[in-house]
């Protein structure tokens, strides 16, 4: 399906341009979130006329974005898990526990879509996080996972 982008999207495009996505993809998330139109004669005119009005809108989500991620850039948070003998974890920390951290230690709202986990988060350790707020916006924080004493279960 040809759709024609309202906002910059990573590895897509950027305000105004013509793409070919997937069907699903064009459904389901770009006509649905409003971040695509249909690609037709007077969609394309339409975004052509106010494409200064669309860019000026996304550098006011991106100023947005970049001072969220000034509040969370580079900052250590620590979590306190249960562990086996070996060292693992009981379960993984995924996406959707390190946004209720973030939220929790830094009082910045982050979304589990937000966060890339490069690789599994299972054992005692520092982990890099990276955090993609926005297309143009990236930071990262770091996570570092120790052991939970009995005294701090209380």
């Amino acid at each position: 399906m040809q759709v024609i982008l309202l906002e910059n999207i990573t590895k897509l495009g950027k305000i105004g341009d013509l793409v070919n996505v997937k069907n699903g993809f064009a459904r389901n998330y770009l006509l649905k979130k409003n971040k695509a139109l249909r690609a037709n004669k007077e969609n394309i005119e339409l975004v052509n006329k106010n494409k200064s009005e669309l860019t000026k809108k996304n550098a006011e989500i991106k100023n947005k974005f970049i001072e969220k991620a000034n509040k969370i850039k580079n900052k250590n948070i620590k979590v306190y898990k249960a562990i086996k003998e070996n060292g693992d974890l009981y379960a993984s920390i995924k996406p959707k526990e390190i946004s209720k951290i973030i939220f929790d230690e830094l009082k910045t709202e982050v979304g589990p879509s937000e966060i890339i986990i490069k690789k599994e988060i299972n054992k005692i350790g520092q982990f890099d996080i990276n955090i993609v707020l926005h297309s143009e916006v990236q930071t990262k924080i770091s996570l570092k996972v120790e052991k939970l004493d009995k005294l701090q279960e209380k």
